[in-house]
């Protein structure tokens, strides 16, 4: 086992995702034995909680669901309270390879977040139309504020060492796209060192996609407010401390 596993806390936000965490979790015990996996069950309406503690997860569960922002705080304050130096986010819908998670940790070596970025010429995945539109903006405009080359901004697979993780646990965005955007900005203001690692997306297990043709031209939208929200965020509030689980 990869020594950083053993520090390690695998984290999945789960909103309504009863037809695949559990395949994920037994994928996550297989690939990487003996890691901890906990999953968030972000007030899921489903049986998402029961299958994920039937495949073997710690669940913690969400009175309401606050999205993935809100999630993976909770995911951030649990580690941080359990002695956990880093936290790797996996989405519970399959898409992320867990195999991928040994080089986001090797990168953290020297790195703070180190994101599994599907446009770096591993894999075919796509997207098209606004969508594709917004997130060349947002590579862009986040390249800049991380001071490092980023070419999947949006992407939920990445890895967080342990200054990141006492950033997140006290300050991580639960508004929309929070999650991925202001999470960078907060990350690259706070002096965090961003990095990615080429990663292949798998096309999703079960459940249903958050996006679809017709959502994309309101993704481009909610993509730029939320990047604005960001950048004028006041950065006095962005403080690396010790947050209260």
């Amino acid at each position: 086992m990869n020594a950083a596993l053993n520090r390690t806390l695998i984290v999945l936000p789960a909103f309504n995702e009863e037809a695949s965490v559990a395949k994920v979790v037994r994928e996550i015990e297989a690939v990487l034995p003996g890691v901890r996996c906990v999953v968030i069950d972000d007030g899921s309406s489903d049986r998402t909680a029961q299958a994920a503690a039937a495949a073997g997860a710690e669940v913690l569960r969400l009175p309401f669901n606050l999205g993935v922002g809100g999630a993976m705080r909770l995911g951030f304050r649990y580690a941080l309270a359990n002695g956990f130096d880093n936290v790797v986010q996996i989405d519970a819908d399959g898409q992320h390879d867990p195999a991928a998670v040994p080089a986001l940790l090797d990168e953290l070596e020297t790195a703070d977040v180190v994101m599994g970025a599907r446009f770096a010429g591993v894999g075919d995945y796509e997207v098209r139309g606004p969508r594709k539109w917004a997130m060349r903006v947002l590579a862009v405009v986040l390249s800049r504020v991380a001071r490092a080359k980023l070419t999947d901004t949006t992407s939920g697979f990445r890895a967080s060492g342990p200054k990141a993780v006492r950033l997140f646990a006290a300050h991580y965005p639960a508004e929309y796209l929070g999650d991925t955007i202001e999470a960078l900005v907060i990350a690259g203001r706070s002096g965090c060192v961003v990095r990615q690692v080429p990663v292949e997306m798998r096309v999703r297990t079960g459940g249903t996609p958050s996006h679809n043709p017709w959502k994309s031209t309101v993704y481009l939208g909610r993509a730029g407010i939320a990047l604005i929200f960001a950048l004028i965020r006041p950065k006095s509030t962005l403080r690396v401390g010790t947050a209260t689980p």
